[in-house]
């Protein structure tokens, strides 16, 4: 069985869509926490604010399970359950075509819990202003959306190696 750095296909597989999975949960907990910091200030101040608050606070959650729907598009796509000898190219492949999903998902999920702490704060003074503050975390929410795409799309085109 071929291998590369001592993985084989299998590995290099699940190496990719493990990070994608971790990588989204960690910028998630980091963009939530820092969002949660600024949430809970204007809470203790106004806490008639709490939906508003809770949905600017929740944005950057969403990486993390786009991380696990990369892990899960992994393990069916390549049925690595029932095929533990995965060839090693595909393996390669999988691994780097979870690359722009695991780094969007961090790097998006950070800074989309960034912008949500100045939309709480936008919504702390002007709770009219609602629906403007929540598009400037959306325009974040976009980039990792479209790491998932490209993900999607050269898990399509790996999957084709088979």
């Amino acid at each position: 069985m071929e291998t590369l750095l001592g993985l084989k296909g299998l590995h290099w597989a699940l190496l990719g869509g493990g990070l994608a999975a971790a990588l989204g949960a960690v910028g998630s907990s980091i963009g939530v926490a820092n969002a949660s910091k600024v949430g809970q200030g204007v809470l203790a101040e106004d806490p008639d604010k709490f939906g508003s608050v809770l949905i600017l606070t929740s944005l950057p959650g969403t990486q993390g399970f786009y991380g696990f729907i990369v892990a899960l598009l992994v393990y069916v796509l390549f049925g690595l359950s029932s095929n533990p000898n995965l060839p090693l190219n595909a393996g390669i492949a999988v691994f780097f075509a979870c690359l722009p999903a695991a780094i969007g998902f961090v790097v998006s999920a950070i800074f989309q819990g960034t912008s949500s702490q100045a939309a709480i704060l936008l919504i702390s003074r002007q709770p009219e202003q609602i629906g403007k503050a929540l598009i400037f975390p959306a325009l974040v929410e976009t980039y990792a959306v479209t790491s998932l795409v490209v993900t999607v799309f050269f898990l399509l085109v790996a999957r084709a190696l088979l």
